[in-house]
């Protein structure tokens, strides 16, 4: 599987740009770039997964990123029909432009939170994605006037979740992102199995010791953690469809359910059990009445 960088160029230029219906579902692009991105996809359900928050999305789903916030594409690993669209913004469109009108002072402060990562909810996902969409077909000049618009109408929304307690700043050069892209793409593709540290390291080109140096650098986690933690996310996602926590200990990726059970409440202060009893019920009344 070949993971990139993403590089964003506008022929002509433009203050953005917009991609309609792209499909990636078989590829695991962790990536950032400067633009700030607002993306709406259709789906049953997938993965948000932007910085270091990771959840899953029902139905659709509508959140504006930041600059340089690394994040994975919304439609990886989707094995149904969906719809996406994504605007990028470049980031002197937000600097420059909007920064020294006082009518836009709204639009000014939802930029900065998107910093932190913004999920918009209820019926405003639907309403947006559907403007989102109408601008395939506009010109220039009204399609910018749409996105002022829509970027006011966020601005004004009180519905959202912000993705980060603080401001996400990318603390990785390009070399070090490709590099940990292709160590994130590995366990993505691993984690249900043993993955020895040579292995990894192997495939980072690294040696064991100098791969746990550099990974305990730029993650703040040894591998183990990290794995453990990434373990656990999926761990989540399989007791909330209503498996048990034997067969979630062992689809995750775990080879002891006591090893299991104590790295879950380790993580998440809680038992496989009391999670799942827990958020069960609120996650199934929650998408049943949101849209």
């Amino acid at each position: 599987m070949k993971v990139q960088l993403e590089t964003l160029s506008q022929n002509p230029p433009q203050s953005f740009s917009m991609l309609f219906d792209p499909r990636l579902s078989d590829l695991f692009f962790w990536h950032f770039h400067p633009e700030y991105e607002l993306v709406y996809i259709e789906a049953p359900q997938g993965t948000r997964h932007v910085g270091s928050h990771i959840s899953k999305y029902y139905k659709s789903d509508l959140v504006l990123i930041g600059s340089n916030i690394p994040h994975l594409n919304f439609d990886y690993g989707l094995q149904t029909d969906y719809r996406k669209v994504v605007l990028h913004l470049k980031p002197s469109f937000v600097t420059d432009s909007l920064a020294n009108v006082p009518e836009l002072t709204r639009i000014q402060s939802l930029f900065q939170r998107a910093q932190q990562g913004i999920a918009f909810k209820g019926a405003l996902k639907a309403s947006i994605g559907a403007r989102l969409f109408a601008m395939k077909s506009q010109a220039p000049f009204e399609r910018y006037l749409q996105v002022l618009s829509v970027l006011e109408e966020l601005a004004q929304a009180t519905t959202y979740e912000l993705l980060h307690p603080e401001p996400v700043e990318s603390r990785y050069g390009a070399k070090e992102q490709e590099r940990l892209q292709r160590i994130y793409a590995f366990v993505d593709q691993n984690y249900t199995r043993k993955i020895p540290l040579e292995e990894v390291a192997a495939n980072s080109y690294l040696t064991k010791e100098a791969f746990c140096r550099y990974f305990k650098k730029h993650t703040t986690y040894t591998f183990t953690e990290f794995l453990n933690r990434y373990r656990i996310t999926h761990a989540k996602r399989e007791l909330l469809s209503g498996r048990s926590s034997s067969e979630t200990c062992f689809l995750s990726g775990f080879d002891s359910l006591s090893y299991f059970n104590r790295i879950f409440k380790k993580v998440t202060g809680e038992t496989p059990s009391g999670f799942a009893k827990r958020n069960r019920g609120e996650r199934l009344s929650k998408f049943k009445v949101e849209p």
